[in-house]
């Protein structure tokens, strides 16, 4: 029987993707601050006027002037390792300290072992020293990091771990544990594999806070779980946590994460609707290893269940991006090529998440803009989603002024994405750089 191996969510909640064609830079009102970047994944504005991105694959932390794009090394991380989705990742700013959170391998022998730590530097005349790992071990791998890091207004670390691309491609017979929640044995002896699929929250030296969720009887640094890869994570200026999450082929989700909740995957993607989401479990068949993994197929050995039929209670997003009857094609011809079809998926790929103006900011990497998502008064909803632009970029993550009205947006290196006439293309406009606009009320 042919059935979406991932399906989706509720009502139709948000328009499909943009069908208006890609602009240029002048057009759009985006100005180059700089290029040459390898592989940005994160950038903040520091109080000292800079930029601080980390380079994903260039192993990097760097300082950008904003106004002449000048580049300025903070540091080159020498134990970090990249290949794919893996490399140095999120980033806080306390200065003079500098949390970091990057891949590593985790053991001396030949093969490697990818675990990711976090790490606190001092940033001195703009350099980062004396490196003091504030957790190391956390789950690690090439796929569906997320790897988001922010400090909260309690100071407190918080930080989001995907479910390393469990029950998928080459790892289909992995089983997703974003459900799985830490043992006491598991935390006593500092074991976090369980933490995969969940948003931690950890005091400054790593330590668990004494205020964190008893979770089954146990107190870990899980705060939330059930999520899949949450690469955006911000604080409004109220104290509500924001996060964007990639969802499979639909519903991309914006979640108000909650102390203690429940997230929903992999048993719901978006919401809990029945439309065009099944949850194949291809870790669970029992001839996994013999099966050819289909984005399209589920053979009859590979268990599946459907959204409404697991009753747990769980936290729905306040938006998805997109969510489409069961009868939707996932097969578009203008993806035919290469079969690229994730392309034309309806989902935009959300990659990180900001605040500004009322608004969470959201750029996406499929189809090359920034969402702003006006808030309600009480920033609970969604109000209206309004993409900013669009060009041929994957658009990574922004970081914003003060005042709130001038963004700057990092682009993806390399990758796929949505050319001009909605057709994958790997052929960036703007690849590696670091863009301006300005945001209007």
């Amino acid at each position: 029987m042919r059935i979406p191996a991932l399906v989706l969510t509720a009502a139709l909640t948000a328009t499909l993707p943009l069908s208006a064609s890609a602009v240029t830079l002048a057009e759009s009102g985006l100005r180059v601050v700089t290029t040459g970047l390898d592989g940005p994944y994160e950038i903040t504005l520091g109080p000292d006027g800079f930029i601080w991105t980390t380079e994903k694959s260039g192993l990097r932390v760097l300082r950008i002037d904003p106004r002449t794009g000048e580049k300025h090394v903070a540091a080159t991380i020498t134990d970090a390792v990249h290949t794919s989705q893996d490399g140095v990742l999120g980033m806080a700013l306390r200065l003079p300290h500098v949390f970091l959170a990057y891949t590593y391998d985790s053991d001396p022998g030949p093969a490697l072992q990818r675990r990711t730590k976090i790490v606190r530097f001092t940033a001195v005349d703009g350099l980062l020293r004396d490196p003091v790992d504030v957790i190391a071990g956390l789950p690690g791998g090439t796929d569906h990091q997320s790897a988001r890091l922010v400090l909260g207004p309690d100071t407190k670390l918080y930080y989001t771990i995907g479910d390393q691309g469990a029950n998928q491609f080459s790892q289909m017979c992995q089983p997703i544990e974003a459900q799985r929640l830490p043992v006491a044995a598991e935390v006593r002896a500092k074991d976090w594999s369980a933490y995969r699929g969940k948003v931690l929250r950890l005091n400054l030296d790593g330590s668990i806070p004494a205020d964190n969720p008893v979770l089954d009887g146990v107190r870990s640094h899980v705060y939330t779980y059930g999520h899949r890869n949450a690469q955006g994570l911000v604080f409004g200026p109220t104290g509500i946590l924001y996060s964007s999450e990639q969802g499979p082929k639909t519903d991309d989700e914006v979640n108000v994460i909650a102390r203690g909740k429940n997230y929903g995957w992999p048993h719901v993607a978006g919401y809990r609707d029945d439309k065009a989401y099944v949850y194949g479990n291809w870790s669970a068949a029992p001839d996994c290893a013999d099966l050819d993994y289909s984005d399209f197929v589920i053979p009859p050995s590979v268990p599946q269940t459907t959204e409404s039929s697991w009753q747990s209670s769980f936290v729905p997003p306040i938006r998805t991006f997109h969510t489409v009857p069961s009868s939707h094609d996932f097969t578009d011809e203008k993806c035919a090529e290469d079969e690229q079809w994730y392309i034309c998926w309806p989902t935009v790929a959300p990659a990180s998440l900001d605040y500004a103006r009322g608004s969470l900011l959201m750029p996406a990497l499929k189809d090359g803009t920034v969402h702003r998502l006006r808030l309600s008064h009480d920033g609970t909803r969604v109000s209206s989603v309004e993409p900013l632009f669009r060009t041929v970029n994957r658009y990574r993550d922004t970081a914003v002024s003060p005042d709130g009205k001038t963004v700057y947006v990092a682009t993806d290196s390399v990758g796929q994405t949505r050319d001009a006439d909605g057709k994958p293309t790997d052929v960036l406009a703007n690849p590696g750089s670091i863009l301006e606009f300005k945001l209007d009320s």
